[in-house]
């Protein structure tokens, strides 16, 4: 078996964008609406038991409001606040991306391994987070970025790791997904692949007995590590 290419996560995988990226957005498009609403660390953590934004205000407000505030197109128009409140933020370099992680795309890159991202964040906030961190040609480094409403169901649905793998034309089997919660990994696991964990605050607990490996950090994240899950074997 060969390894073909690595699917990244984004949010919490390839930048710890929760805490002070999203989570800080949201805060700032309640207070620009009027709402008396504020998320505070441990409530968002909470909150992530949901993916997506849209999806995770509507959360609140029937888990923990108990009351419909918004309608639909509401919550779209506040997502949207969000979502610009979010790019300044990545605009002014306050959300880099984990250490570790541009040295395996270049490692990555000088050894033809192909690359991609499979995400339920906005497109966006994406390519915002890419220029941000690795320049303005850094959405050429991924052959595919599927991220957002491209799909219907979100993670822990597969759809959006088997729409990146229609598009990249590679079987599962050569691909490794790299996550960082347990709805990515049940996502990535129903779509055929093998995964490893790298873990933050609000994931760290979750319980990550389908993947490959744990990791806290991209430390001993490398090329070879990832040949080796695969089971790639070498002349």
């Amino acid at each position: 078996m060969k390894l073909k290419c690595i699917i990244f996560d984004v949010d919490g995988t390839m930048a710890d964008t929760e805490r002070d990226g999203h989570r800080v957005a949201f805060n700032l498009a309640f207070e620009e609406k009027g709402l008396d609403w504020h998320w505070d660390e441990n409530l968002y953590g909470k909150l992530l038991a949901v993916t997506g934004g849209k999806e995770r205000i509507k959360y609140y407000q029937d888990e923990f409001l108990k009351q419909q505030v918004l309608n639909k197109q509401a919550i779209k128009d506040l997502h949207a606040i969000k979502t610009k409140h979010y790019i300044k933020l990545l605009e002014t370099g306050k959300i880099p991306l984990r250490k570790g992680v541009e040295k395996l795309i270049k490692q990555a890159r000088d050894e033809n391994i192909t690359l991609a991202i499979s995400t339920t964040t906005t497109p966006i906030n994406v390519t915002a987070l890419l220029k941000a961190n690795l320049g303005e040609q850094a959405q050429s480094l991924f052959k595919v970025i599927a991220a957002g409403d491209i799909v219907k169901n979100k993670k822990p649905a597969p759809d959006i790791y088997l729409y990146a793998l229609e598009q990249l034309k590679i079987d599962a089997k050569n691909c490794i997904a790299i996550e960082d919660s347990e709805a990515g990994l049940q996502s990535a696991v129903q779509a055929g692949l093998k995964t490893i964990i790298t873990t933050n605050q609000y994931t760290k607990n979750q319980d990550f007995t389908q993947a490959q490996q744990i990791h806290s950090d991209f430390s001993r994240i490398d090329t070879q590590l990832l040949k080796n899950i695969i089971g790639e074997n070498h002349v």
